[in-house]
């Protein structure tokens, strides 16, 4: 896919005013410090996730994050969309199901069994286009956190 590039060190400067402006819109409370120290292993060859800039490389307009891990229930490993962003000015264009697509068919040629994502459950808009990008509720289960 001409619009998803796999982001190394060199795209920093890219990327971290990105994930500023997600971190911001979602009202995560991050600084400079914890971004860094939370993206650039990713750049720099972590097992552990990865990161795609959308759009042009020289001027992305979002990007996507997958973290990795395994799963005995789907045999083997597995991936969450950890952060998926598009900027405000360009959403609506396709961009996000685009990458999300990519994204998607990539990690199954990796060898991925199951690609996760969190999604809050009053957003009926963004509900609405995780279930076109063929994703579903598992009513089930529900997503926990414990902060460490």
């Amino acid at each position: 896919m001409k619009s998803l590039h796999l982001a190394a060190a060199e795209d920093a400067d890219k990327l971290l005013p990105l994930v500023a402006a997600f971190h911001q819109e979602q009202g995560f409370g991050t600084d400079d410090d914890h971004r860094a120290a939370a993206v650039l292993p990713l750049l720099e060859g972590s097992p552990h996730g990865a990161i795609w800039l959308i759009g042009p490389r020289r001027a992305p307009v979002g990007y996507v994050c997958i973290t990795f891990g395994w799963s005995l229930e789907f045999g083997g490993m597995d991936g969450t969309v950890d952060e998926l962003y598009i900027r405000p000015a360009v959403r609506q264009r396709g961009m996000g199901f685009e990458a999300l697509n990519g994204i998607s068919k990539a990690m199954k040629e990796a060898g991925l069994k199951a690609l996760h994502l969190k999604a809050g459950r009053g957003n009926e808009r963004l509900l609405g286009f995780y279930r076109r990008a063929r994703f579903a509720a598992r009513e089930d289960k529900m997503f926990m956190s414990r902060m460490l």
